[in-house]
This record gives structure tokens, C-alpha cells and sequence, in this order.
């Protein structure tokens, strides 16, 4: 893990290894980098795979103005994380925030994309799972400790993952949270990210959603690739079909026993990764 100064100061953390076309891996909302663990284990000896933490989650600083957490500045961060290494241009593979960072990008600056491999996202966001996530952000972990969490963690999600290995459960709460010396759980990123995001849907309290469809068509050109979770509350199956619709060229995969999101270590989702890392070459 390494660190660079981001436009406004705040220290960025991300991670660089690997050889080859070069995969940055952009993490969902209170998620990082360590999500993409098992991209680094599949593809580091094809791919350079560069791992980023926005700013507030994982090993990246706080920022002390919460309503800089939105996915304009986040991708002005991905901007200077390319200039900061010398790239020209990265393609992007990005769990949920980090597919519609992906987005912004191909509206805004499309010449430094070289392709976008969607992790459960797309261009409309689901209301269910909008309202599950507000249902944890921000708060204190519902269990207390590790061993709680490994226990309740799997009744609480099976629902939507069922059949997951012990070690794939310790590996997603080691990811999401961290221990503190009395042992505690606590998360991974700013509580703040609750403000910024009540903050932001109050400001489109009584507007018409974003239409993002134009920014996903932005894409036209470019390898595309989506994994989706067969059971997300996220991404429907509807706005998969329509995603598909428009890019039939589009590299594509349902995960089975997967809700919002996949891991990245089923066979679907390498398959998928390993088809689009075939079109950068």
C-alpha cells in the first residue's frame, strides 16, 4: 500500500502491482481496496492491477468537509491517481460506487478510459437496495466482535448468499471491518459518508432521478464487461437486459448465489474478468 497527495492534500492510499494492461480497481461505497484481493491472486501475472481507496475509506484520510464525498471529486481522484503514476489511460474494473465513478469518467473523460468492467451496477439503482444500505451506513457494526460477526453475518445475507464457505465470510468481515485493541468491530471508512449521502438525497428529495443512461452509452467504443449478482437488490434484471441491449458486444455474467456484490472469486465472475482483460490485449 502506498500513498499520494491528492489536488486538495488529503493522502490517497492505493495499491500497484502486477504486469500488463493496466486494471484499476475502484471499490463500492464504504468499501476498499482489499475487495479486490482475489483480482490481484487471479490476474497480477497478466494485468497491473492498481487498487485505489477513496478518500474516507480503508487506509485514506478523512476528509474533514463530508459533502466531498461524491462521485464528481471521487473521480477527479482517479485522475490524479493516473497522473500521479504516468498513465495515460487505465481501464477500470468497478464494484457498485465504483462503476458509476467508471460513468462519470466516460462522460468526462473518456480519452483516459480503456475499457469498464461493471461489478452489480448500472445506470438505474434499485430502491430496495438503496434502502438496505442506508440501513447500516454510517452506524456501528451490529455485531460486537469478529467471532459474533462470523456467526450472524451468514444468517443476516443468506437470503441473498446462500451456500458461502466459512473462509469466504472471515475474508468479507476482515475487508469491511477492522479490530480494535478491545476487540471491536468498527468500520472501514468515515461515518461521515452518512451525512454526505442523506445530504445528497435530500438535495434530490422531489427531482426526477438522474438519467444516467447517457453516461453508460458514453462507453460506446469501449470494452465493456458486467458481473451481476443473480440475487442483487441492486441491479435488476431489467436494467441488465437493457444494458445488454445497448451493448451486445458487452461481456457478460449472472452469479449464481451472489446478491449485491459478487466477491470476485466465483468462476462466473473470472470468467469474466478474464474475457475483458483479453480485449485490452
Amino acid at each position: 500500500m502506498v500513498l499520494f497527495t491528492a489536488a486538495d492534500g488529503l493522502k490517497l492510499a492505493y495499491d500497484d502491482r502486477g504486469e500488463g494492461p493496466v486494471l484499476l480497481c475502484l471499490p463500492g461505497l464504504t468499501r476498499n481496496m482489499d475487495d479486490f484481493e482475489p483480482v490481484v491472486d487471479h490476474f497480477a501475472h497478466r494485468a497491473r492491477v492498481i487498487r485505489m481507496d477513496f478518500r474516507g475509506r480503508g487506509a485514506s484520510d478523512h476528509d474533514p468537509d463530508f459533502s466531498h464525498y461524491n462521485v464528481v471529486q471521487e473521480s477527479q481522484d482517479v485522475i490524479g491517481l493516473l497522473d500521479h503514476l504516468g498513465l495515460d489511460k487505465a481501464a477500470i474494473l468497478g464494484t457498485s460506487r465504483g462503476g458509476l465513478v467508471a460513468m462519470t469518467l466516460a462522460a468526462t473523460a473518456k480519452d483516459r478510459l480503456a475499457g469498464v468492467c461493471f461489478n452489480d451496477i448500472g445506470p438505474v439503482i434499485e430502491a430496495e437496495g438503496l434502502t438496505y444500505i442506508m440501513g447500516y451506513l454510517g452506524l456501528p457494526p451490529m455485531d460486537p466482535d469478529f467471532d459474533t460477526a462470523l456467526r450472524e453475518v451468514p444468517k443476516r445475507m443468506g437470503k441473498r448468499f446462500p451456500d458461502v464457505p466459512p473462509a469466504t465470510w472471515a475474508n468479507y468481515i476482515r475487508r469491511v471491518w477492522q479490530v480494535a485493541e478491545d476487540g471491536r468491530l468498527s468500520p472501514r471508512y468515515d461515518p461521515k459518508l452518512r451525512d454526505a449521502t442523506l445530504a445528497q438525497m435530500q438535495a434530490a428529495e422531489g427531482q426526477p432521478a438522474p438519467d444516467l443512461w447517457p453516461l453508460f452509452a458514453a462507453l460506446d467504443g469501449l470494452p465493456v464487461g458486467l458481473i451481476r449478482g443473480a440475487n442483487s437488490d441492486l441491479l435488476s434484471p431489467d436494467t441488465a437486459a437493457r444494458m445488454r441491449a445497448m451493448r451486445p458486444d458487452m461481456i457478460f455474467a449472472d452469479v449464481a448465489d451472489r446478491g449485491h456484490v459478487p466477491f470476485l472469486d466465483e468462476p462466473e465472475s473470472l470468467s469474466v474478468i478474464t474475457q475483458f482483460l483479453d480485449r485490452l490485449t
